[in-house]
């Protein structure tokens, strides 16, 4: 049985966590200096645990291991999104290099190989998993040339150049290499910590099906204009969200979410009625059943608004992702660990964020293991997670990949 260093693991957690530190967090975007000294401090760390290991020219770092036997792959990500919490990404990477080191340290294994990766750019600072999407060669070079970064326009090819990672290959999967992915994670919501369970087994990633609702009215003046010859699109828009979230309740799944992220006005004035109003708006669910309602609901809402007027309303897909469903034999490999470590403290659930995991699930068993958060925080400086589920995750999670190497 593999057996892990709760010190090293530890160590390595708490250096990563002071790379680009943010108050209790990090702050660490796809390729800033310090998300490049991660990567560098990572690719030392998998050569000390005996891996070949290598930074590819999407940013992905590698590690290797030669052997004759069974495979896995391990690893998330190392960016994080801006001022955001230590453990996002960070917890999945060393969780597989520890487990790459105590399997490697046990004899029972000595044929076997864990590898671990940590996939750039899962946070979408430049595009939408664009390490994931490298790394099962499905990312073309059409869309590195349109990337950009979502904050300061720099493309992505500069950046890429910038540090030195320009003309540089990418890693693309060997076929049939592995006999599957467990990607570790903190949970990011508060499921764990308020049922008392210690380990979530992820069923399946949910879909995200984003939409820009688009309301057009007439600018005019807000103190002369009488409210009868109004056209005011802020008011429709306000209107429509309303009329969703009083009618997806009655057709929702049990875990399905729904957000307005964005809402623009124009022109934006105290003193003017809004001529243009636009929503930025995203629902999720692991359900196609589900997913399809949802979206016939918003297209009739929005068609409705159109038709009462005052305001021409329309709706527009961004961007309808599949759910990805995780593998029951890796499941049941979490499962069983996890009675190992900590019995009667699992919980099978759909992760509701999306994961590096989703992608390699088209290639490969896939399957994630959820640690707790502390009051399902995530996306934010104060993420945290207890240091005693820490280091339990991190045994269950290489106790799961041993058993799934013998199973």
């Amino acid at each position: 049985m593999p057996t892990i260093d709760p010190a090293r693991l530890m160590g390595d957690l708490n250096h990563l966590r002071s790379i680009g530190a943010y108050k209790t967090g990090v702050h660490r975007p796809t390729f800033s200096a310090h998300d490049m000294e991660a990567r560098r401090w990572l690719l030392r760390r998998m050569e000390e645990a005996g891996l070949s290991a290598r930074i590819d020219g999407i940013g992905t770092v590698y590690g290797r291991r030669e052997a004759a036997g069974p495979k896995m792959l391990t690893g998330s990500h190392l960016e994080s999104q801006n001022h955001a919490g230590w453990l996002d990404g960070a917890l999945g990477v060393i969780y597989g290099l520890e487990a790459a080191r105590a399997i490697a340290e046990d004899p029972a294994f000595a044929d076997c190989a864990v590898d671990v990766v940590a996939l750039a750019d899962e946070e979408g600072h430049f595009g939408s998993f664009l390490g994931s999407k490298s790394f099962i060669g499905v990312l073309e070079e059409a869309e590195i040339d349109t990337a950009a970064n979502r904050y300061d326009g720099r493309s992505l090819r500069s950046a890429l150049a910038d540090v030195g990672l320009a003309g540089e290959p990418r890693i693309v999967c060997e076929k049939g290499r592995y006999k599957g992915f467990i990607e570790a994670h903190i949970e990011q919501g508060d499921t764990l910590i308020g049922s008392g369970a210690k380990i979530g087994v992820v069923t399946a990633i949910v879909a995200i099906w984003q939409y820009r609702l688009v309301f057009e009215g007439e600018q005019n003046h807000a103190g002369t204009t009488s409210m009868k010859r109004r056209r005011d699109a802020g008011l429709s828009a306000v209107r429509a969200l309303a009329r969703i979230d009083e009618r997806f309740p009655l057709i929702c799944g049990e875990r399905t979410v729904w957000t307005a992220g964005r809402i623009a006005l124009e022109p934006g004035a105290a003193s003017v009625i809004p001529g243009r109003a636009e929503a930025l708006f995203q629902f999720r669910d692991a359900d196609e059943a589900t997913l399809e309602r949802l979206d016939a609901e918003l297209r009739a809402i929005v068609a409705e608004i159109d038709m009462q007027g005052p305001c021409r309303a329309s709706v527009e897909v961004m961007a309808q992702s599949r759910p990805a469903l995780m593998d029951e034999g890796l499941q049941a490999a979490i499962e069983q660990a996890a009675e190992i470590h900590a019995p009667g403290k699992s919980l099978r659930m759909p992760s509701g964020a999306g994961h590096d995991a989703q992608y390699l699930a088209r290639i490969m068993p896939a399957a994630m293991l959820f640690a707790p958060s502390i009051g399902g925080i995530s996306h934010h400086w104060t993420e945290d997670t207890a240091e005693e589920d820490i280091v339990l995750g991190a045994q269950v999670y290489a106790e799961a990949v041993a058993q799934a190497l013998r199973g």
